[in-house]
Order: structure tokens, then sequence, then C-alpha cells
């Protein structure tokens, strides 16, 4: 099983930059793919940036690419998502995943994810 929880959210001025951290428990195979998704009020949930934890690849969607970066520390307990040139768009609630075996070519896709945290709001004005 495993537990994850988001935190580093707030509020922030158009152009500035906001660190998420996802704080990740539970056995490492589960967690082989991580990822970052958003949900704003009356929109889908949209995957942004994925990382596979073995050999450190990463995916991101067009539209956070060049603007946001997603890592993780050398224990691979716990995942970041820097983000910067931060824009109103971007408010939402951010959630970091986890699964085993998604496949990510580009851009993750929620339903190729098992394991979510509670998510963490994020508001640029």
């Amino acid at each position: 099983h495993v537990q994850l929880v988001e935190s580093g959210g707030g509020s922030v001025q158009a152009g500035g930059s906001l660190r998420l951290s996802c704080a990740a428990s539970g056995d490492t195979y589960s967690r082989a793919c991580m990822a970052w998704f958003r949900q704003a009020p009356g929109k889908e949930r949209e995957g942004i940036a994925a990382i596979y934890t073995n050999d450190g690849s990463t995916y991101y969607a067009d539209s956070v690419k060049g603007r946001f970066t997603i890592s993780q520390d050398n224990a691979r307990t716990t995942l970041y998502l820097q983000m910067d040139s931060l824009k109103p768009d971007d408010t939402a609630m951010y959630y970091c995943a986890a699964d085993s075996a998604a496949l990510v070519l580009g851009a993750p896709e929620a339903a190729d994810f098992t394991y979510w945290g509670q998510g963490t709001q994020v508001t640029v004005s």
C-alpha cells in the first residue's frame, strides 16, 4: 500500500514560483512511476509531469514544459514539482500519484495511476 501526502501549495502572483512536495511511503515497486496532476474547477484532471523513479526519466505536458520541473530526492521518498513563471491558468488543485506500471510517453493519464494524494491548492493571481 502506498500513501502520498502533498504540501507546498499556496497563493502566488503571476510570474512567481512555488515548489510542491509529495511525501511517499509504501513499497517502492508500487511507486515505480510517479506523477503530478492538476484539476481546476469545472475542468478534467490534467496530467502535467511524470517521472520513472528507477532511472529518473521525466515527461511533461506541453502546457508546463519549460516552466515546471519534476524531481525526486535520493531516497525516492519525496517527489517535487518546481513551478516557475506561474500563470493564472495554473490555478488548480495539484495531486501527486503513483503506480507500478503506468506507461507514460508524454503527459501522464489519470486512468493509469492507482495511488493518489489528497491534493494541495495552488492559486495564481
